[in-house]
């Protein structure tokens, strides 16, 4: 009985603590500024692909999903988006995109799209041939090694 007691305690702290997250006002902004100026792709295929695989961190057409809503969920999409856009967004090429040139070797050495991503977001599961037709098409776009 004592064990029972206990489990509901806890759940019901775990809820409260869970709902008291939600009124933490980070993580829900989702904004997608206008599009600027995209690269000139080298195909629409290279931009077909990194649509799927990339553009809701690197770019400002991010899918802002369900989840994204839900905090503490929320709080790691924001930050991943942050971070995304910061180190290489493709709706913003009237800036100097500094890692653009290795965006070919994140995908070809399999950090990009990161794993934890990919349950959430199949269509950004790229197949061998895609993964190389997309490190071929980010190679002539942007060149890099």
């Amino acid at each position: 009985m004592k064990l029972k007691k206990l489990f509901l305690y806890g759940a019901g702290a775990m809820l409260g603590l869970l709902a008291f997250a939600q009124l933490v006002p980070y993580g829900r902004a989702h904004t997608n500024p206008p599009v600027v100026r995209e690269p000139r792709w080298d195909s629409p295929r290279t931009r077909e692909l990194a649509v799927r695989a990339c553009f809701d961190c690197h770019s400002n057409e991010t899918r802002w999903p369900w989840y994204s809503n839900v905090a503490p969920v929320s709080w790691l999409v924001q930050r991943d988006v942050d971070e995304g856009r910061a180190a290489l967004n493709f709706s913003r090429f009237d800036q100097s995109q500094k890692e653009a040139h290795e965006s070919a070797e994140a995908v070809l050495e399999g950090e990009m799209p990161p794993w934890f991503y990919l349950p959430t977001h199949p269509e950004a599961r790229l197949t061998a041939d895609e993964q190389a037709e997309l490190v071929r098409g980010l190679r002539a776009t942007f060149g890099g090694d």
